[in-house]
């Protein structure tokens, strides 16, 4: 984990944010992953302000198991490197940071950004596509976003089969049917790093979109389960909520694999903390 020193403050669009350059926020490297230090609303204006430069990019949610997935490979590193935003999604990351010496104002998650840039959305007149889930599943939640931010148009939505994503020819298909509405916003919900792949893919075709890694974003949108409440959310326990919910498919996960992640994440922003402080 390593400091770059605060550079200004990205949390708020300028006036003339639309030519201006944007100063990018403080970032901290957390395992192999470099996070801003920015909130979600200056996630949504710098969407914005890129959206009427005309230029597009890439967000990732970095949480526990996708900081651990690229600490152990540096191919998915890579991979969320190429990304313009990477925010911290999950308790662990936020502290790992403020430990370490760089304000991570809050967690910023991928659930929420799909409500908050698809808010922006509706506001700038921009349309939106949803990519993933199970069938009927993005549908219900374009209608609850809709239904949410009045205006909101949906470009397209879209239930690609499991596995698709390992053929070439259903891989290509699923990227024209996006690439054919011509969206700003893509939210792509497909779990790590299967998303941040096809959305590798979705840029080279639609430059000028923004596009999400939203992981179970969708069928939250959906209603098909609830978020943990705020104050869990605050504790950094909304993973106890998940695993509570979905305990055969999660607890590998969770407990084996991200709980002891964590705390190696935390002792370690303890020594750097210790080590500038000398």
């Amino acid at each position: 984990m390593s400091i770059t020193p605060p550079a200004g403050n990205g949390d708020a669009a300028q006036p003339d944010d639309a030519v201006m350059p944007q100063i990018p926020p403080p970032v901290v490297r957390v395992g192999a992953v470099d996070v801003w230090s920015v909130r979600e609303t200056g996630v949504a204006d710098h969407v914005v302000a890129a959206w009427r430069r005309g230029e597009g990019g890439a967000i990732v949610t970095a949480n526990v198991d996708i900081v651990r997935a690229a600490t152990r490979e540096p191919g998915l590193a890579a991979l969320i490197a190429e990304s313009e935003l990477v925010v911290a999604d999950g308790m662990p990351v936020v502290w790992a940071g403020r430990i370490a010496g760089v304000p991570l104002p809050e967690r910023v998650t991928g659930a929420s950004l799909v409500f908050t840039l698809s808010g922006a959305a509706a506001r700038e007149g921009r349309s939106v596509y949803l990519l993933g889930g199970k069938p009927g599943t993005p549908e219900k939640a374009a209608d609850a976003l809709r239904a949410r931010f009045p205006g909101l148009r949906v470009a397209g939505v879209d239930s690609p089969p499991f596995g698709f994503d390992a053929d070439e020819a259903a891989t290509a298909e699923t990227v024209a049917r996006a690439v054919a509405t011509e969206p700003d916003l893509v939210l792509v919900g497909l779990g790590f790093p299967r998303q941040e792949k096809l959305i590798r893919l979705l840029r080279a075709e639609l430059p000028a979109a923004w596009h999400l890694g939203c992981g179970a974003g969708i069928p939250m949108a959906a209603g098909e389960f609830r978020r943990a409440s705020g104050v869990v959310q605050k504790m950094g326990a909304e993973w106890l909520h998940r695993l509570a919910l979905e305990p055969r498919r999660l607890a590998k996960r969770y407990l084996r694999d991200d709980l002891p992640f964590a705390f190696r994440l935390l002792s370690d922003a303890v020594r750097i903390r210790f080590s500038r402080e000398k």
